[in-house]
């Protein structure tokens, strides 16, 4: 018998793939970075073959480690990184450009265009989201735009369009020989394209964005049994059978089932998620309204984001772009080094600002600079801008549901950081606590699948595997957390109205 479930998890910087036994550990893990591509500033794109090509790999690495064939694998899940756009021929299964990744801002000048009828929140009402350059819609409507020949390829019903899970999917399963074209429901939810309470594409909104139907996966539900892996001898047979956005992922993997429960991920971003259950709920604090998952045929989940667009990448931007750091965990070094920020506040607004502002004309600040500051300071700083950045994010949620949370629980990369930790419990004012299994957004992709195939029975059985590692609790005085904030918020305040019609 089966006794193991793989999750690949293809994120912004690196395609993992993870085994996890039925107790929710890692048993083996693979993983590989892909470039990042940088051609203008604003512009960030991915190779999706590069990608594919690391999927296999890392498949490969993790099985191997862990001594197991497909044999050993009862299902497999897969997670992603969500609004990361990619677009190829239906025949040859080649990219006709490279993925538009979510952090991209090259289509504002068409989030303007299709804003100037309704505002940014022109197709809110259905799709729970506001005119950004976050999500994919502009993303496909770019390319059909501006790559010779796509729009006339695509009119044709030659060109196929898919989130990284859908790429991922397709070519596990076949691709050119037959592969599934599909995404479930929480990625189709941040298309712009995917009407909440129907869970279907809406044809009108594709009409305004130039985006043919044909192009479009099938629609979905978070777990059941969407194909088999043949495309890879290594997994060949395999059930795919779970699939959520990255985000989603991490809150189904920290067992945030219920209405009422959240989390936030410490990733290259920076996402909360607040279970609404049933009900859909729509924000009136700039937080965004989404599908948090759907089992099989059971009623669908939703949820309320707060989305920071950078967050560990700002880290990452300290090691490459800069040569301040050499490697990620020098930065808590080095922060370690001071007793403060020495005044240093720095506004990561690289690809605008989102929740709770949405002001794409913001770019990124350092503000408080004297000759005193030095490179610990803005080491110091960058790990502050996180946690002030998810307070912003909480206040909203507070203000949005209407209780405020008691604790917040935390996953991703960043959260081995304990200094960080600690002062985002001590900005919030509330507990924070890490779950004894970090890898939440893998874990989560891989109970989707497991439930689809009977590895799992419920989602209590679930819950019994969350096991709390550490607890953080607030320390800062009141008078001075508040005196941070404020400095903060006017450090933000700094970083808006820079973009114009001759700056991007």
């Amino acid at each position: 018998m089966a006794e193991y479930v793989l999750s690949i998890d293809q994120g912004t910087t690196s395609s993992r793939a993870i085994i996890f036994d039925h107790a929710g550990a890692v048993v083996a893990s693979g993983q590989k970075e892909h470039e990042q591509i940088l051609p203008r500033a604003g512009w960030v794109e991915h190779d999706p073959a590069e990608i594919w090509q690391n999927v296999q790999e890392v498949i490969g690495l993790a099985l191997t480690r862990a001594h197991l064939t497909r044999h050993d694998i009862a299902a497999v899940g897969i997670t992603n990184q969500r609004e990361t756009a990619v677009v190829w021929d239906r025949a040859t299964g080649e990219p006709v450009y490279n993925a538009i990744v979510w952090q991209d801002t090259r289509t504002q000048e068409i989030v303007d265009r299709l804003a100037a009828d309704g505002g940014i929140d022109r197709f809110a009402e259905f799709v729970g989201l506001p005119l950004a350059t976050y999500f994919s819609g502009t993303k496909v409507a770019w390319i059909l735009e501006n790559v010779d020949g796509a729009r006339e390829r695509a009119d044709a019903g030659e060109l196929m369009f898919g989130t990284t899970d859908t790429w991922v999917l397709w070519n596990l399963t076949g691709g050119v020989d037959g592969g599934v074209h599909a995404t479930d429901v929480t990625n189709a939810s941040r298309t712009m394209f995917m009407d909440l309470e129907t869970l279907q594409w809406r044809d009108d909104i594709l009409k305004a964005f130039g985006v043919p139907a044909s192009m479009l996966p099938e629609i979905r539900s978070s777990s059941e049994v969407y194909g088999t892996a043949e495309n890879s001898s290594l997994l060949r047979e395999t059930p795919i059978a779970g699939i959520l956005g990255d985000q989603q992922a991490a809150t189904f993997g920290q067992a945030a089932f219920r209405a009422g429960e959240s989390k936030n991920t410490y990733g290259t971003g920076c996402f909360l998620i607040f279970n609404t259950g049933e009900e859909i709920v729509r924000s009136k604090n700039g937080l965004l309204t989404t599908v948090g998952y759907k089992l099989g045929d059971a009623p669908t989940h939703y949820a309320l984001e707060g989305s920071i667009a950078v967050a560990g990448s700002l880290i990452q931007w300290l090691r490459d772009q800069l040569g301040l750091i050499s490697s990620a965990p020098e930065v808590e070094e080095l922060a370690s080094l001071v007793e403060d920020n020495g005044g240093v506040y720095i506004v990561p607004a690289f690809s605008g600002l989102f929740t709770p502002y949405w002001r794409p004309d913001a770019r990124g600040a350092i503000v408080g600079l004297t000759r005193f500051a030095n490179r610990n300071h803005i080491a110091r700083a960058a790990l502050e801008a996180v946690a002030f950045q998810t307070r912003d994010v909480l206040d909203a949620v507070n203000a949005d549901a209407g209780v405020e949370l008691k604790e917040l629980k935390v996953d991703g990369g960043m959260v081995a950081n304990d200094a960080l930790m600690q002062f985002q419990a001590d900005v919030l004012g509330v507990s924070v606590v890490r779950p004894k299994v970090a890898e939440t957004t893998a874990l989560g992709a891989a109970y989707a699948a497991g439930l689809a195939v009977g590895f799992w029975s419920d989602l209590d059985e679930l819950s019994a595997n969350w096991q709390e590692d550490r607890r953080w609790e607030p320390t800062m005085a009141a008078d001075e957390r508040d005196r941070q904030l404020r400095l903060w918020r006017k450090a933000v305040t700094k970083s808006m109205d820079w973009v114009d019609e001759d700056v991007r």
